[in-house]
């Protein structure tokens, strides 16, 4: 992610409804949620939240994709950590202890995956 395309991650998320719009959509995980389901969550119209959902595409934030009659919003979680990775690239300063607090955050949500043993 470059400085361009991180000015338009945050200036996307800058509105409170589109903030809670992309955490609820983190939290769904991959398969993410229909418009109307979100909409309810996020407590706004329909109609009203589509408008913040472009807004979140078009910062590459999220993405839809249709299923039968409904449309579902998931989070792009590639750009999301690409975000994250842009503002953390040049932490420390050499001393991974200023670090330490927003890897273990971020080790706590998304600690380590099981691992499926085959026989």
């Amino acid at each position: 992610m470059d400085e361009r395309q991180a000015l338009a991650a945050f200036a996307a998320l800058a509105q409170a409804h589109r903030l809670r719009s992309v955490r609820r959509l983190v939290a769904a995980g991959p398969d993410g949620m229909a418009a109307g389901s979100l909409a309810a969550e996020v407590g706004v119209a329909v109609s009203n939240l589509s408008f913040h959902l472009k807004e979140l595409a078009h910062a590459g934030l999220v993405r839809s994709r249709r299923e039968g009659r409904s449309i579902i919003y998931s989070a792009d979680y590639g750009a999301l950590s690409g975000l994250i990775e842009f503002l953390m690239r040049d932490c420390c300063g050499g001393r991974p202890e200023v670090c330490a607090p927003a890897v273990t955050a971020l080790a706590a949500c998304c600690g380590p995956q099981e691992t499926v043993s085959r026989a």
